[in-house]
């Protein structure tokens, strides 16, 4: 059901409903962890590597998912916590409606562009047919993909964070088990993990939807309902653009990144696809919290509770670095038996790779963990600009430096470039959020 963000202790609140975000994104990372886990260790390195380098292309798609996300949100949030029923709802359809169009812009595009992408990226002629039919299977689905993630969007936005999380542990252990069946049904594993994770997400996508409109006919509302806004539809693009340019920009440095790393030969990329991956399954863990930070920002800023944003913030960075310490540990010591899960034969160039990797970024999450969650304000408060100062400094830093560094440290020089860029945004960032709240008189 809805909940209302602006009462009771805000650390508690938080607690109750940021968790189960937390809990929802490490589920959903196990669609790309099992299609990864998979093929490295039913197929090979090349497997591995086509279904890493694919990966990287979908999360430009997936930017534009999460803008979208984003946007629909924070202002479903803020019109909630104002008590504008009739308006969330109007807000809710705007927003569905126009992700289905953008998605259906992307799909075409993507398909068409697909193949040149991966040359562009010097995807090494071994492993270039893999990457593109994993590519080309993952845009057949992503009108799954955006309305899942706009339909967890708004639930979020209306305190539901239980029903996204309940949703995904059932597709996500599903996913797991298809992928299993099909890579033994399906000649070419690739194909065959690709499709299962296909199908998963069509279904999670449908009952995501349908609850999601059920709820809404549960919430009252007077008068007829608006079922599209352009007046809201600006608001929600004031907030979903610069979302999606910084996943954007985010992507495609990332991409950049994946770029010099290509040179560097297939084990090389079976080993960081296995490293950034286990890295993403961190960060977008970390990023879905301080989303979870901007939902509760907009209610309580939509109710005038400005003075209850502060003690969010910090109740916030208590939680992720509380949660960062055992996820330090861990790739700290075992990185090395973590990356070796996805790769069946293991080249020690693979595994050095992965295990080097996770042992320069992971002690720098307690530092990229205070960006998301101050990024987490700045968004719910509305104050793009600065958020996306920060993040253009983080992208920028990270893929000259890797650029620069790599000709000096090889690949070791790609990786402390990560922590660097982290580090200098963060400052940034938590800079900001206090700069742009003692305004509001709450810091």
């Amino acid at each position: 059901m809805a909940k209302d963000l602006t009462v009771g202790k805000p650390s508690t609140v938080l607690w109750k409903f940021c968790l189960p975000l937390f809990g929802s994104i490490i589920f959903q990372q196990l669609y790309n962890l099992a299609d990864s886990f998979v093929a490295g260790k039913l197929g090979n390195e090349n497997a591995l590597a086509a279904i890493g380098n694919g990966y990287e292309i979908t999360l430009i798609l997936l930017a534009f998912a999460f803008g979208c996300n984003i946007g629909g949100s924070v202002i479903t949030a803020k019109l909630f916590g104002s008590k504008k029923y009739g308006e969330v709802k109007t807000s809710v359809y705007t927003t569905l409606i126009a992700s289905t169009a953008l998605c259906l812009i992307l799909m075409a595009t993507g398909l068409f562009t697909c193949t040149l992408l991966l040359k562009l990226i010097h995807t090494p002629d071994e492993i270039l047919a893999d990457s593109t039919l994993y590519l080309r299977i993952y845009l057949y689905g992503l009108p799954f993909v955006f309305l899942y993630n706009v339909s967890s969007g708004i639930f979020a936005g209306l305190g539901d964070s239980r029903t996204p999380f309940l949703l995904l542990v059932c597709s996500s252990l599903a996913n797991i088990a298809m992928d299993i069946g099909f890579a033994f049904f399906f000649t070419n594993i690739v194909c065959g993990v690709a499709w299962a994770t296909f199908i998963c997400q069509g279904i999670g996508c449908v009952f995501s939807v349908l609850l999601l409109l059920v709820k809404l006919q549960k919430i009252p509302s007077e008068g007829k309902i608006v079922f599209f806004s352009a007046r809201l539809l600006k608001e929600i693009a004031k907030v979903a653009i610069p979302s999606i340019l910084q996943q954007s920009f985010i992507s495609v440095g990332n991409i950049i990144i994946q770029s010099v790393v290509n040179t560097f030969g297939a084990s090389v990329i079976a080993g960081y696809s296995a490293g950034v991956k286990l890295n993403n399954l961190v960060i977008t863990s970390l990023t879905t919290i301080g989303n979870g930070i901007s939902n509760y920002t907009s209610q309580n800023l939509g109710a005038g509770k400005t003075e209850r944003v502060r003690s969010g913030f910090f109740a916030g960075l208590k939680m992720v670095w509380l949660l960062c310490v055992p996820l330090v540990l861990l790739y700290c010591l075992a990185g090395k038996y973590l990356v070796a899960l996805f790769i069946q034969h293991p080249t020690e160039t693979a595994i050095e790779t992965g295990k080097q990797f996770l042992l320069i970024l992971a002690p720098f999450y307690f530092v990229i963990s205070a960006k998301l969650i101050a990024d987490g304000v700045l968004r719910g408060a509305e104050m793009m600009k600065k958020f996306m100062i920060s993040t253009f400094t983080d992208l920028i830093l990270r893929v000259v430096l890797a650029e620069i560094l790599s000709v000096f440290f090889d690949t070791t020089g790609i990786w402390i470039a990560w922590p660097i860029g982290w580090a200098v945004a963060t400052v940034l960032s938590i800079a900001f959020y206090k700069t742009g709240f003692r305004q509001r008189a709450v810091a």
